[in-house]
C-alpha cells in the first residue's frame, strides 16, 4: 500500500477530514487531497507528525517502493523551491543505496546529480540574498560584490575566470569516445560559442548537421556570423532556420533569440508568440518565459505579467500543478513587476 492509500485508510479509520488532518501539519487541505490521490507525497520531514497523529510508527505509516521512492525525488526538483536537510540526506542515502546494489543505475546517477544541484542552487539563491543586503549597506565594499558575482554565476571580467575551458575540454574527450554524440555536440558548441571560439566550433557544428537535421545548423552559423560581426549574414542563417523547417516551433523560439539580440524586440515576441501557440499542449513554456523578460525590458510591466500568468495557467491547466515552486516562482516575479511599475 502507498502512503497515500495509508493516509487515506488510516484518517477512514479515524473519521477525521482531510482539514483536520491538514490542520495539524501545518498544510493545506489540497496538500493532503494530493497525498490521497497518489498526486504527490508528504514530506519526509512531516511523517513523525503523520505518525502521531494516526498513533502508529513510521514504519506502519508506509514504506515505499524504489519506484516510488525516485518518483518522489524527481518530484522534489521541480515543485521545491528549497529541500530540507533531514529531506535532503534520506534521499541521498536511498540513491546511494541504490547504487551499491546496481553499481550502473543511470537514473541513480542522474537523481545525485539533481539532488546536489538543486542544492546548490538553492544555496546560491540564499547566498545572492544576503549579498545584495551587503552591498546596499556598503556599496563601496567590494566583498558584497564578489559574493553576489559569484552566487549568480555572474560576468566578472577575467577572462580565464568567465571562460568554459574546463568543460570544453570535457566535452572533447566525451566527444572522442562517443563520436557523432548529440548531447556532446550540443554541450561543447553552446560552450565555445559562448566563450568566443567561433571557428573551433564550425566542425562541431557541421557534425550535427548530420546528427540532428534541424533548425540547429543554421542557428548556430547564424550565432557564428553574430560573434564575428556578420549581422546581416547572422540574419540569413536565422531566417533560414525557419525556411528550412517551418513546421518546428524550435525555429522560431531560436529566431526570436537572434532577432533580440539584434534589438528587433517586436519581431522577436511575436516568433516568440508563435513558437508557443504552434506547439500542442502540454506545451514547453520557453517562449513565454523569453517574452516576459522582453516585456520587462521594454518597461511593459503589465504585458510581462501578462506573461507571467500565462505560465501560471499552463502550468495548471497542460500540466495539473497548482502548487510548489513552478507556481510561487512565477508568483514571485509578478510581485517583483508590480513594484518595479510602482517605482516608476
Amino acid at each position: 500500500m502507498d502512503i497515500g492509500k495509508k493516509i487515506k485508510s488510516l484518517r477512514m479509520k479515524k473519521e477525521v477530514k482531510q482539514e483536520e488532518l491538514a490542520e495539524y501539519l501545518g498544510v493545506s487541505f489540497q496538500a493532503v487531497s494530493k497525498w490521497e490521490t497518489g498526486a504527490s507525497v508528504p514530506d519526509i520531514a512531516l511523517l513523525p507528525n503523520i505518525a502521531v497523529f494516526f498513533g502508529v510508527t513510521i514504519d506502519e505509516l508506509f514504506q515505499l517502493s524504489d519506484e516510488a521512492e525516485f518518483e518522489r525525488i524527481e518530484n522534489m526538483f521541480w515543485h521545491e523551491r528549497r529541500i530540507p536537510q533531514e529531506t535532503f540526506e534520506h534521499s541521498r542515502r536511498f540513491l546511494e543505496g541504490v547504487l551499491q546494489n546496481e553499481p550502473k543505475n543511470v537514473r541513480a546517477y542522474t537523481c545525485l546529480a539533481y539532488l546536489y544541484n538543486h542544492r546548490a542552487a538553492s544555496d546560491h539563491e540564499t547566498a545572492s540574498e544576503y549579498a545584495r543586503r551587503a552591498m546596499e549597506l556598503n556599496p563601496e565594499e567590494k566583498g558584497g560584490w564578489v559574493a553576489y558575482q559569484e552566487a549568480n554565476n555572474a560576468v566578472c571580467g577575467d577572462e580565464w575566470y568567465d571562460n568554459h575551458f574546463e568543460v570544453i575540454e570535457y566535452y572533447k574527450d566525451f566527444l572522442k569516445k562517443n563520436p557523432g554524440n548529440y548531447w556532446g555536440l550540443y554541450g561543447i558548441i553552446e560552450n565555445m560559442l559562448d566563450d568566443d571560439r567561433f571557428d573551433e566550433a564550425i566542425p562541431y557544428i557541421e557534425q550535427i548537421r548530420t546528427v540532428a537535421r534541424t533548425q540547429q545548423y543554421d542557428v548556430y552559423m547564424g550565432d557564428v556570423m553574430f560573434g564575428k560581426g556578420n549581422p546581416e549574414k547572422a540574419l540569413e542563417y536565422w531566417n533560414a532556420a525557419v525556411e528550412h523547417f517551418p513546421d518546428r516551433w524550435q525555429s522560431y523560439c531560436d529566431r526570436a533569440d537572434g532577432l533580440k539580440k539584434l534589438g528587433r524586440y517586436e519581431e522577436a515576441l511575436a516568433d516568440y508568440e508563435k513558437c508557443f501557440t504552434m506547439q500542442e499542449p502540454p506545451r514547453i513554456s520557453d517562449g513565454l518565459y523569453s517574452m516576459a523578460q522582453v516585456h520587462e525590458l521594454l518597461g511593459d510591466y503589465d504585458a510581462a505579467i501578462a506573461d507571467r500568468n500565462r505560465i501560471i495557467r499552463c502550468l495548471k491547466e497542460e500540466y495539473n500543478t497548482f502548487s510548489g515552486e513552478g507556481i510561487d516562482a512565477q508568483k514571485r516575479e509578478i510581485e517583483r513587476l508590480k513594484r518595479r511599475k510602482a517605482e516608476g
